[in-house]
């Protein structure tokens, strides 16, 4: 780390071929038709999207900003995605083990597999793109890279690995908080954007929040006058 919608109902995607046609009576009740069988519904199960509004910038400047938290957030997610994973892994079998030694000793291994398996990619991180991924580790696991840190290792490995990334301008202890940073709604939106369009892997947030009302606050509030 030295670098380091609205929601919009359509219909269903499969086609009902003996669906012959569709009534409404008085009581607001659909009726399905199917080989003439009446099977009133109060409604229809509708797949259910995420509508994103339209990418608009007021300046060169906004849109060169984006296009960068774009290739970098694009770049750096799947490290925090994998994050997550190992971290969910690790305290699943964790719970099977009794012996505090047991417990030790299976933590070191993996210890050992993550740095193994990653220092060296991550060591080619920018500084931007490391602070993203402490975010973004941050979002998916709902603990700041310092205390997963704390955690797995130890206080002072933490507070080492804080002030060594300090040297290049990064917080281990940086929170992801799209609510009361630009930045980190920008990062959002690229997420979503993403998933939607498959270039990501979509994993659930650890973190409670609403991207549309994000979206409300920072692109259609801040246009009132």
């Amino acid at each position: 780390m030295n670098k380091i919608a609205f929601i919009f109902l359509l219909f269903p995607c499969f086609l009902f071929a003996q669906v012959n046609e569709q009534e409404q009576d008085s009581t607001d009740t659909y009726y399905i038709i199917i080989e003439g069988d009446s099977i009133p519904q109060s409604a229809i199960n509708l797949d259910e999207v995420t509508l994103l509004h339209k990418l608009k910038f007021d300046s060169k400047e906004d849109r060169r900003r984006y296009l960068i938290i774009r290739r970098k957030t694009i770049k750096v997610y799947p490290y925090a995605k994998l994050a997550a994973e190992r971290l969910e892994s690790l305290n699943e079998r964790l719970k099977t083990l009794e012996k505090q030694s047991e417990k030790r000793k299976y933590m070191k291994m993996i210890q050992k597999y993550i740095e193994e398996e990653f220092s060296e990619e991550l060591k080619k991180l920018t500084r931007t793109e490391g602070q993203i991924l402490v975010k973004l580790i941050h979002r998916q696991t709902g603990q700041t890279a310092f205390e997963l840190i704390k955690e797995l290792r130890s206080g002072w490995r933490a507070f080492w690995f804080n002030s060594t990334a300090n040297l290049f301008d990064i917080s281990l202890k940086e929170e992801f908080d799209p609510y009361n940073n630009k930045e980190d709604y920008l990062i959002e939106d690229v997420l979503q954007r993403n998933f939607i369009g498959g270039t990501l892997e979509p994993q659930k947030s650890a973190l409670d929040f609403d991207f549309l009302e994000l979206t409300q606050k920072w692109i259609y509030d801040n246009k009132k006058p």
